[in-house]
């Protein structure tokens, strides 16, 4: 089975050279996600997380599947501060279902104002 690429108009299509996400097998893998082009770009980290997991959520629906099949996270922060926020937005998001995770400090991301950047595999 070839991979399928996939790309949401209402995501707003890539600017580069990827996809927003990729389907294999049982497998959906996505690109990182962050706040940029929502309203929550320039808002705290929690504010930018939930925009982040909308905007997974709707990859997920659009492939028949749900947060509730999310497998692992990797998350990207610009700083140690947004961790506490963070914390909290991902366990209200989760419920009970919650992925496999790592975090990952970085300098920066790629556009100023953005605290956080969000991959995501998700069971088909």
């Amino acid at each position: 089975m070839a991979p399928i690429r996939i790309n949401l108009p209402e995501l707003g299509l890539p600017v580069g050279p990827y996809s927003h996400a990729v389907r294999h097998k049982d497998t959906l893998y996505t690109s990182g996600f962050t706040a940029f082009g929502t309203p929550a770009h320039d808002m705290d980290a929690g504010a930018q997380a939930l925009a982040i997991f909308d905007q997974l959520e709707k990859i997920a629906l659009s492939q028949s599947t749900s947060m509730e099949n999310l497998v692992k996270v990797t998350v990207f922060i610009a700083g140690p501060s947004v961790i506490p926020q963070l914390r909290e937005t991902m366990t209200s998001r989760y419920g009970p279902h919650v992925p496999a995770s790592s975090m990952v400090i970085v300098d920066s991301l790629f556009a100023p104002g953005l605290a956080l950047e969000v991959e995501a595999i998700f069971a088909l």
